[in-house]
């Protein structure tokens, strides 16, 4: 095996790192998750984390166990993933950024600093995640034991891009290529290469068509 860990960084027995992962300093790999007593999170015994050839777990950084990361992928300094979330090839999870339990993250996907990702969120391919957007999924904010079976975060469609400071309310769909602008407050779906702005987001125009795919 051709992983590098430095000295400082704690990886737990059972851990599998593919070819030519670094994990740096004072990073933590394998961690089994303190629950509290309210958490919404499932409770089980989690199979061991797995990180896809080179793979870097960046300064500070920590990957809980259950999760499974693909390839090439960057996890920032003292950013999170949490368990049992995937991350697909080429993923960026940008520094100070948090990515919580049971989310799908598609391949080319960049998640920029210090956006925080909520449970049971799903983001497909070659999405883009900018700085400081924050994603929900509990409308009940906490209350009323009926929440437990209506927690659902937003689905992100492949190709859309979520400006800085964006703010997406439990369970909106984002379609493909859509661009929510900086700033806005999402509270209903957003079509596909539609552009949202404000707070509520509307829709002002369509996505060009040279902003697309290839």
């Amino acid at each position: 095996m051709s992983a590098e860990i430095h000295p400082t960084a704690v990886v737990y027995p059972d851990t599998v790192l593919g070819e030519g992962v670094r994990v740096l300093e004072y990073a933590v790999v394998g961690k089994q998750p303190t629950l509290s007593p309210r958490s919404t999170a499932k409770r089980e015994d989690l199979p061991p984390a797995e990180l896809g050839d080179g793979t870097v777990v960046s300064t500070g950084a920590i990957v809980f166990a259950g999760t499974r990361i693909g390839a090439r992928v960057v996890v920032g300094d003292q950013a999170c993933v949490r368990e049992r979330v995937t991350l697909g090839d080429d993923v960026v999870v940008g520094s100070g950024s948090l990515i919580e339990n049971d989310t799908t993250v598609g391949a080319m996907t960049k998640i920029q600093a210090e956006a925080y990702i909520t449970a049971y969120s799903t983001l497909e391919d070659n999405v883009f995640i900018a700085p400081r957007v924050v994603t929900t999924n509990d409308n009940f904010m906490g209350r009323t034991e009926r929440r437990h079976e209506l927690i659902e975060g937003p689905t992100i469609r492949r190709g859309a891009r979520i400006g800085g400071g964006a703010i997406l309310c439990p369970g909106v769909e984002i379609g493909e290529e859509a661009f929510v602008g900086a700033g806005a407050v999402v509270v209903e779906d957003v079509p596909s290469r539609a552009v949202v702005v404000g707070n509520p987001a509307r829709k002002i125009r369509d996505v060009p068509d040279d902003e697309l795919l290839g």
